[in-house]
């Protein structure tokens, strides 16, 4: 994508909305659920790699043994609701990236970092050093390969939404990498405006 690309105002609502399952629950409740579910799916002899957008789910992911063996990237920018964030674990990580990325966008030079850190197959920590990560999840779901041997999956925190005509609860959202959700992601960037 040669593009910047920006949310149209009258369609932000619809970037609000779980692009696959939402785990709904507090940072307590969710991450149990989230072990539970892929303690299960390694039994049946899967292996996975897990791409993290957004602070608060890369801590607690980092803060887990068994889910942060799996982790193959974190996007942050250090800061959740306005507030600085302090992540741990940051030795963790093999590489660490830096990226602007203005806010309510997905910036033209992402697109090519985002397939770099992909390729690499290295743990990579990628900072938003001015703007959001939000947006990122949708390249990076453009972006990842399906892969059927180690399935990919991204996962992202869900804000409460309220003041929609569904009401969605906070949680996270857990979206496996398939040809389905690649399609859905491929309309939402559609739907961008281009700059």
């Amino acid at each position: 994508m040669n593009e910047k690309l920006k949310i149209p105002e009258d369609k932000r609502h619809l970037f609000a909305q779980p692009l696959d399952t939402l785990i709904s629950g507090t940072r307590e409740e969710t991450i149990p659920k989230v072990v539970d579910k892929f303690r299960k799916l390694k039994i049946e002899g899967n292996n996975f790699n897990f791409y993290i957008v957004g602070d608060i789910v890369a801590q607690d992911f980092l803060a887990n043994d068994f889910l942060r063996s799996y982790i193959r990237l974190c996007i942050i920018d250090e800061k959740t609701q306005r507030k600085n964030v302090q992540i741990n674990g940051i030795g963790f990580f093999e590489e660490i990236r830096t990226l602007k990325n203005p806010k309510g966008t997905i910036s033209k030079h992402s697109w090519d970092v985002l397939e770099q850190i992909i390729s690499l197959k290295k743990r990579v920590l990628l900072k938003i050093t001015e703007g959001e990560e939000d947006l990122l999840v949708l390249p990076l779901i453009s972006l990842l390969p399906l892969d059927e041997q180690i399935p990919n999956f991204v996962f992202y925190g869900q804000p409460p939404i309220t003041d929609s005509v569904y009401e969605i609860p906070e949680g996270i959202v857990v979206v496996n990498i398939t040809k389905k959700i690649k399609k859905t992601v491929n309309k939402f960037l559609k739907f961008m405006d281009r700059m």
